[in-house]
């Protein structure tokens, strides 16, 4: 849940910085309920997905120099017992019910 709840506000925070409506980073930690430190962070993975973000002091708000997008998508899928169920070094394997058992113990 932890991941999921960084990849939302990740999100959040890159379309407030598309709009160019971020406020002052305490503002901005106000609005998303997170600390400025939490802010911070997000804005590194950002550029640590080359985006140019720059802070403009007079308009006050985050910006992206150049053209940048993020989307991200969750997917979910129900496995049965004879699909793919372990993933190992990126491999996929075919298990049966009674391996799987002996994995669980």
């Amino acid at each position: 849940m932890k991941n999921l709840k960084k990849l939302e506000r990740l999100q959040q925070l890159h379309n407030l910085i598309t709009v160019e409506n971020t406020g002052t980073p305490k503002n901005l930690a106000n609005l998303m309920q997170i600390s400025q430190r939490s802010v911070y962070l997000l804005i590194e993975q950002l550029k640590d997905y080359n985006a140019t973000i720059r802070y403009c002091r007079s308009r006050k708000t985050y910006y992206y120099c150049e053209s940048f997008d993020l989307k991200i998508s969750f997917s979910i899928t129900v496995l049965s017992d004879n699909e793919v169920t372990q993933i190992f070094g990126g491999s996929y394997f075919l298990q049966e019910k009674v391996f799987v058992a002996r994995l669980l113990q």
